[in-house]
C-alpha cells in the first residue's frame, strides 16, 4: 500500500519589496513521504522568491502553483504559466541530475533551481559544465544553516510573513524568523 502525502497548509503575507509585490497567498503543499520539512520549506520559499513574477513576466493574468513534485519526476517543484497554458518559469529543488534541467529548459521559458544542504557544491562542481550551454537556467544555494533553519517553521497549519529586500528573504511565523539570501551559482 503506497503512503500518502501530508497536507500543509500555509497563509503566507508577502511583501517583496525589491519588485514592489506585495500579496496574501493561500497555500496547499504536499509533502510526499520521502519529503523532509526541509525541503517543503525550501519549496515555499522558492515560492516566496518568485512570486513577484505573477506580475512581472505575466501582468498578474498568470497561476503559480506548486507542481507534483517528487510524486512525478516529469512535473516541477514550482510552476508559473499564463493563462495560455505557457509555462513562464520552471523551479526546481535540490540536486537536480542535468538531464532533467536540460528537458525542463526545453519546456519552460525560464528555470530556476535552489539547492541547498551541506552537499550542494559537490553537486554543482559535478554538474556545472554540463549546464553551462543552458541560456534560461539560473542555478541559486541557499546556505545550509538557513534551510536548516527554516524547517523549523514547518507546521500543518502556517501562518508566515515573507519579505524580500536587498535579496535577502525573511520569513517569520511570529515567534521565530529565519534570513535566507540565496547565491547565485549561474
Amino acid at each position: 500500500m503506497a503512503l500518502k502525502s501530508t497536507i500543509f497548509k500555509a497563509s503566507v503575507q508577502l511583501a517583496d519589496i525589491d519588485h514592489g509585490y506585495y500579496a496574501d497567498h493561500a497555500l496547499t503543499l504536499a509533502r510526499h513521504p520521502s519529503e523532509t520539512d526541509e525541503r517543503m520549506m525550501v519549496r515555499l520559499a522558492a515560492l516566496a522568491l518568485n512570486a513577484h513574477e505573477l506580475q512581472a513576466s505575466c501582468n498578474g493574468d498568470g497561476q503559480l502553483a506548486f507542481g507534483a513534485g517528487l510524486s512525478d519526476p516529469d512535473d516541477p517543484d514550482v510552476w508559473l504559466r499564463d493563462f495560455t497554458g505557457r509555462t513562464r518559469l520552471w523551479i526546481e529543488v535540490g540536486q537536480p541530475e542535468d538531464r532533467p534541467i536540460a528537458k525542463a529548459c526545453g519546456k519552460a521559458d525560464r528555470v530556476r533551481v535552489y539547492v541547498f544542504a551541506h552537499a550542494a557544491p559537490i553537486w554543482w562542481r559535478g554538474i556545472e559544465g554540463k549546464l553551462s550551454r543552458l541560456s534560461n537556467l539560473e542555478v541559486f544555494c541557499f546556505p545550509a544553516a538557513a534551510s536548516q533553519q527554516l524547517a523549523s517553521l514547518a507546521a500543518r497549519s502556517m501562518q508566515l510573513q515573507a519579505t524580500v529586500q536587498e535579496g535577502v528573504l525573511s520569513v517569520g511565523d511570529g515567534r521565530n524568523s529565519v534570513d535566507i539570501e540565496p547565491v547565485r551559482w549561474k
